[in-house]
């Protein structure tokens, strides 16, 4: 069982999962934000590769991104505070990347540094599951675990796809669209886990636009966890110490438990 799988194994344990872009702001503050994530109640944390055209990434996202890359971030550099980080947190972590520079760095050559720095997973959302077998072999190879991404949209066919393939958890897209933090969760996202919970036994998780507490107690009736990156980026804009983000995981975690 990998790390990721583990932390699904808790009977009745909604997980929380957050997302930061490595060097947004800066350096020191995704080596400081990382761990208090962890001590507030995240179970994964996902490091954002930043990279000049995130298509699946919402403004806040981009900006973070953008910002990252002005910063001189590169893939080796999100490697080091990875390894750096697992040292520090002890939870899985998850790079959130695009293929372009999974596969200008080589399959073989990333995945191999990946497991040095103690990285558990990959989400690559431009990757599609037909396209995925090389990197798959790879991934699984390193102890890797490779997480495919569905969409309301996904036809019974992709599902069916990734329910075969994707390993750790299956990320379920909340809205057909890009990341960003929403005032209101779509309606009919419990027709659609339904509908994958059919074909897939891995754990299902929800992400793109959740932004409150009481959005997460919703998910929380029908998933096994929620993912929130937009929002906590927004609220490492507001203070050094990060009390505001730490207050936010803290209000989600609680909102998680108390929906059992």
């Amino acid at each position: 069982m990998t790390r990721i799988a583990s932390v699904f194994n808790q009977s009745g344990h909604r997980v929380l999962i957050s997302y930061v872009t490595v060097g947004y702001p800066s350096i020191e503050a995704t080596l400081k934000v990382v761990p208090l994530l962890a001590s507030s109640g995240c179970d994964i944390v996902e490091l954002g590769i930043p990279f000049s055209d995130p298509l699946a990434d919402g403004i806040t996202i981009q900006k973070a991104s953008f910002r990252a890359l002005q910063n001189g971030v590169t893939p080796n550099l999100c490697l080091e505070v990875a390894g750096n980080l697992s040292q520090k947190a002890n939870i899985p972590l998850v790079f959130m990347t695009y293929f372009n520079p999974v596969f200008s760095y080589g399959l073989e050559e990333f995945c191999s540094a990946c497991a040095r720095s103690s990285i558990d997973g990959l989400i690559i959302p431009d990757l599609p599951p037909d396209e995925g077998s090389e990197l798959e072999t790879i991934t699984q190879r390193h102890g890797l675990d490779l997480i495919y991404l569905l969409a309301p949209t996904s036809s019974e066919e992709r599902i069916g796809l990734v329910a075969e393939k994707s390993r750790g958890f299956i990320y379920l897209i909340s809205v057909t669209g890009v990341t960003g933090a929403r005032d209101k969760l779509p309606l009919g996202l419990d027709k659609f886990v339904a509908k994958v919970r059919k074909v897939a036994t891995q754990p299902l998780c929800i992400g793109f636009g959740i932004s409150t507490p009481e959005q997460a107690s919703q998910l929380a009736k029908i998933a096994d966890g929620v993912i929130v990156g937009s929002r906590v980026v927004q609220l490492m804009e507001i203070d050094d110490d990060f009390t505001s983000v730490v207050n936010f995981v803290k209000d989600l975690r609680y909102a998680l438990d108390k929906s059992r």
